[in-house]
C-alpha cells in the first residue's frame, strides 16, 4: 500500500511540476437508494464532508445497485443515462463506492474504494498534491430563475502539458434534498450534494494542453435547471479540469447555493379517484405560500413517471390561499389495476420555480373479478395485489404488520394497521380499495372483517366502509363507527398492540341492494391521532358459497386443526355445547370446493380427520356449517 502511494504521488508531483495552488479535492461517491450499505455509510461519510470542507468537496451519483428504483421520481431514473456513463468511466461495480481526484480511494492509503474508507487523513493526503491551476467560478439567475448562467475562469499557476484532453466538467448537484417517504428501499430519506446534470455535457469543456504560468481561458455556460429538481435554493455547482488520460482531478471548485427570492408555491394533494373507462381527469391542489399574490402558474401532471399535457393558471392567488385545478382529461395510464400520479407547479414571471407533489395511487376499474375476495395479510406483499391505497399526503398510512394476528391467533399472525398512533394530522383521510368484484347473484353480497381498535384518550378516529356500484361516482356508507364506539378494547397511551381475543370483534355487513356486477369498497380511515386500528380477515362474497375468513370470534375459539400445515391428513377438533349436525367444507384459494362431508357433533369434544393427500401445496380454508352460523379456519397444505 505504502509503494502505490509513494508511486501515485511521484506520478502526479511530474505532471504539476512547480505547483503553486493549493488544492481543493474532489470526492465522488457512487451511492443508492435501494443499497442498504449506503443508507449506513452516508451520514458518517456526510459528516466527515463537512468537517473538512475547505480541503474537499462531493458529488454524490445515486446509481442502480443493487437494483433501480421506481420511475417516479428517483434521484436515479432523472439523470440515469449521465450516471450510468459516470459509472462505466470508473468501473464501478459496487455501492457504496469512492473516487478521490478520479484515483482509487487505495492510491491515498485506503483498504479498498468503499466510500466508508473516506477519513480526514485520507483527505489530508490527497489534498497535500498541489495543482498547478486555480478555478473561480461567477454564477447568476436568468431573470425568470428558470437557468443559471456560469462564467468559469480556469488560471495556469505553473506549466503544464499533457498530450491527452484536458476537460472541464461542471456539475449541478443538490446540496440536501429531504423527502418525507423514502424514495428507494434502503429507508435513506435525506441525501447530501446529488449529482443532478453536467453541463454542457457530461464530457465537459475542452481546455488547452499546453499552459504557461499566468495564462487563463474563461468562457461561459447558460445551466437550465431540470424539472425534477426538488428545490431550486438548494442548487450548487461543483467544477474541476479532468485529465483523460489517467483520470486525474487537478483541481476542484464549488460555487455553493444561494438564496433565491421568497415567492414559492406549494404543491398541496391530487385527487384522481378511480375510473372505469379509458381516462382520468385528475384534480389538483396548490397554495401560495410566498410573500405577494399570484397570478399566474402552471400544472405538468405526470401518470406512472410520464409527462402529460400542461394546465395553465390565471387569476389571483392571494397569500396564504389555496385553489384547486381540475386538469386535462388524459388517457394516459388507463391500463386495468392501480397507478401512481404526481404534478409539477411552476409559478412563471418574474421567477420561476418548480414543487412537486408527492405520489397518489389511483385504480382503473375495468376488470372485476369473479372470485371473493378473501385476504389474512399472510403475504408480505403490501397493499395485496389489485388492492389500492390512497395516501394524498404520503403520511402515515395503511401498513401490513407481521406481529399481529386476529383474535390474539399467534400461528396465524398478519393484519392490516392504520396508523393513527403516529400520523400527527387532524383530518387527514386515506383510503384502501378492495379489489373490483363481480358480485352478481340472486342472494345478498356480504363483507365481513375481524378488527380491533383502541383510543389513546377520547379521540374520534373514525372508520367507514363505503360500496358503490356505479364506479365511485355515489357511495353507500354501510359500516361507519368513531371514537369509543370504534374502540374494542380500553384507551391506552401506549402503542396499541391488539394482543389478546378479547381486543378483537367481527363485523359481517350484509350489502343489500349490490347484487350487482360492478362492484367497488373501500376502506376510508379519518384521523384524529389515536391509537393504531387492526382489521384483520376480510372477506367480500355472495354467501353461497360463503367462501372466507368469518370468525365469529368466541366460535372460532372452540375448532383448531393439528397439525397444520398438513401433508396427507389433519385433524379438525371441534367443541360444542350441544349435539347437531354440521357440513365440513374445504375451499381453495379460488373459491373452489375440493372437500365436503356431513358430520354429527356431540356435546364435548368431536374429532374429524380429514385426509389432504390428494390436496395441492398451497392455502384452504376449512369452513364448518351449522344452520345459519359458519366458522372459518385457515389450512396450509405443505408437502
Amino acid at each position: 500500500m505504502k509503494k502505490n502511494l509513494l508511486i501515485a504521488a511521484l506520478m502526479i508531483a511530474g505532471l504539476v511540476s512547480n505547483a503553486q495552488t493549493t488544492r481543493l479535492c474532489l470526492f465522488e461517491e457512487f451511492t443508492g437508494e435501494t443499497c442498504p450499505p449506503c443508507a449506513s455509510t452516508n451520514p458518517g461519510l456526510n459528516a466527515t464532508l463537512t468537517a473538512n470542507a475547505s480541503k474537499v468537496v462531493a458529488i454524490k451519483w445515486q446509481v442502480a445497485i443493487p437494483s433501480a428504483p421506481s420511475n417516479t421520481w428517483s434521484l436515479y431514473q432523472t439523470n440515469s443515462a449521465e450516471i450510468n456513463t459516470r459509472m462505466n468511466y470508473y468501473t464501478v461495480n459496487s455501492a457504496p463506492q469512492g473516487r478521490m481526484d478520479g484515483q482509487s480511494l487505495t492510491v491515498f492509503g485506503a483498504a479498498s474504494n468503499h466510500a466508508v474508507n473516506t477519513s480526514p487523513s485520507l483527505i489530508n493526503t490527497a489534498q497535500a498534491i498541489t495543482s498547478p491551476f486555480s478555478i473561480n467560478m461567477v454564477r447568476a439567475w436568468d431573470p425568470f430563475c428558470a437557468s443559471v448562467n456560469l462564467t468559469i475562469t480556469v488560471q495556469a499557476t505553473a506549466n503544464f502539458t499533457t498530450a491527452s484532453a484536458l476537460n472541464f466538467r461542471t456539475v449541478m448537484i443538490e446540496r440536501l434534498i429531504q423527502f418525507s417517504v423514502q424514495p428507494g428501499t434502503n429507508g435513506e430519506k435525506n441525501f447530501e450534494d446529488v449529482a443532478i446534470k453536467s453541463f454542457p455535457t457530461l464530457g465537459g469543456y475542452a481546455l488547452a494542453n499546453a499552459w504557461v504560468t499566468g495564462q487563463t481561458q474563461t468562457f461561459t455556460l447558460n445551466c437550465p435547471v431540470p424539472a425534477y429538481t426538488r428545490k431550486k435554493e438548494e442548487v450548487a455547482f461543483v467544477g474541476f479540469i479532468q485529465n483523460e488520460a489517467n483520470k486525474n482531478v487537478l483541481q476542484a471548485f464549488r460555487l455553493d447555493k444561494v438564496a433565491i427570492p421568497t415567492d414559492a408555491l406549494t404543491a398541496l394533494d391530487a385527487k384522481v379517484g378511480v375510473t372505469c373507462t379509458s381516462s382520468i381527469t385528475p384534480q389538483v391542489t396548490v397554495k401560495n405560500n410566498g410573500a405577494n399574490p399570484l397570478t399566474t402558474f402552471t400544472v405538468t401532471p405526470y401518470t406512472d413517471g410520464v409527462a402529460g399535457i400542461t394546465t395553465p393558471w390565471s387569476g389571483n392567488l392571494a397569500v396564504g390561499a389555496s385553489t384547486t385545478l381540475v386538469l386535462n382529461t388524459t388517457t394516459t395510464g388507463v391500463t386495468p389495476g392501480v397507478h401512481t400520479f404526481s404534478f409539477t407547479v411552476l409559478m412563471n414571471a418574474p421567477y420561476n420555480f418548480f414543487n412537486i407533489s408527492n405520489k397518489v395511487n389511483y385504480l382503473v376499474a375495468t376488470n372485476y373479478q369473479t372470485t371473493p375476495v378473501v385476504e389474512d395479510f399472510a403475504l408480505a406483499t403490501f397493499p395485496p395485489t389489485d388492492w389500492t391505497r390512497v395516501n394524498a399526503n404520503n403520511g402515515p398510512t395503511w401498513s401490513r404488520v407481521v406481529n399481529v394476528g386476529a383474535y390474539g391467533n399467534t400461528n396465524d399472525l398478519g393484519a392490516m394497521k392504520f396508523d393513527f398512533y403516529t400520523n400527527p394530522v387532524a383530518g387527514d383521510v386515506d383510503e384502501l380499495y378492495l379489489p373490483p368484484i363481480d358480485l352478481s347473484g340472486s342472494a345478498t353480497p356480504v363483507l365481513a372483517f375481524d378488527y380491533a381498535k383502541a383510543q389513546r384518550l377520547s379521540e374520534n378516529d373514525q372508520l367507514d366502509v363505503l360500496v358503490s356500484n356505479d364506479c365511485g361516482a355515489n357511495w353507500t356508507n354501510v359500516f361507519s363507527k368513531a371514537g369509543q364506539t370504534l374502540a374494542t378494547s380500553a384507551a391506552v397511551t401506549s402503542l396499541f398492540l391488539a394482543p389478546i381475543a378479547q381486543d378483537w370483534l367481527t363485523e359481517t355487513i350484509q350489502l343489500t341492494g349490490f347484487a350487482s356486477s360492478n362492484v367497488l369498497v373501500k376502506f376510508r380511515a379519518t384521523n384524529d391521532n389515536g391509537n393504531n386500528l387492526y382489521i384483520d380477515n376480510i372477506n367480500l362474497s355472495q354467501p353461497n358459497p360463503f367462501v372466507g375468513l368469518v370468525k365469529n370470534s368466541k366460535d372460532d375459539a372452540n375448532i383448531s386443526i393439528f397439525p397444520n400445515p398438513a401433508t396427507n391428513e389433519t385433524n379438525l377438533k371441534i367443541k360444542a355445547d350441544n349435539a347437531g349436525v354440521s357440513n365440513v367444507k374445504v375451499i381453495n384459494a379460488i373459491g373452489q370446493t375440493v372437500y365436503t362431508k356431513q358430520i354429527t357433533v356431540n356435546p364435548g369434544t368431536s374429532n374429524v380427520k380429514l385426509d389432504t393427500k390428494e390436496f395441492a401445496n398451497g392455502v384452504y380454508f376449512v369452513i364448518i356449517e351449522s344452520g345459519k352460523n359458519s366458522t372459518s379456519k385457515k389450512l396450509v397444505i405443505s408437502k
